[in-house]
C-alpha cells in the first residue's frame, strides 16, 4: 500500500449488498465495503489516506459496476 510493508493477514474486509425493488424487480444498487487494516508503527497515515481515496477509481470490480452499482467504502485503521 503505496510502498507501506502491510504484514500478511493485516488487511480484511467486509462487503454489504443494498438491494431495492426497481420496477417490482430486486436489483443490486449498492455495494458497502468496511475495512480493517492494521498497519504497522509508524506508516505514514497519508500515504494509507492518499492510497484509499483512489481505490474505487483503481478497483477493476467498482469499475466495472461504474454507474450501475453505487460503491461505498469505510476504513478502520489500528496500530
Amino acid at each position: 500500500m503505496r510502498g507501506i510493508p502491510i504484514a500478511d493477514g493485516a488487511i480484511s474486509a467486509t462487503a454489504e449488498g443494498v438491494n431495492e425493488v426497481v420496477d417490482r424487480v430486486v436489483v443490486l444498487t449498492g455495494i458497502h465495503i468496511h475495512y480493517r487494516i492494521g498497519l504497522p508503527p509508524g506508516a505514514d497515515r497519508e500515504k494509507v489516506d492518499r492510497a484509499l481515496a483512489t481505490h474505487v477509481a483503481k478497483c477493476p470490480t467498482a469499475q466495472t459496476l461504474k454507474g450501475a452499482v453505487k460503491v461505498t467504502w469505510n476504513a478502520e485503521m489500528s496500530s
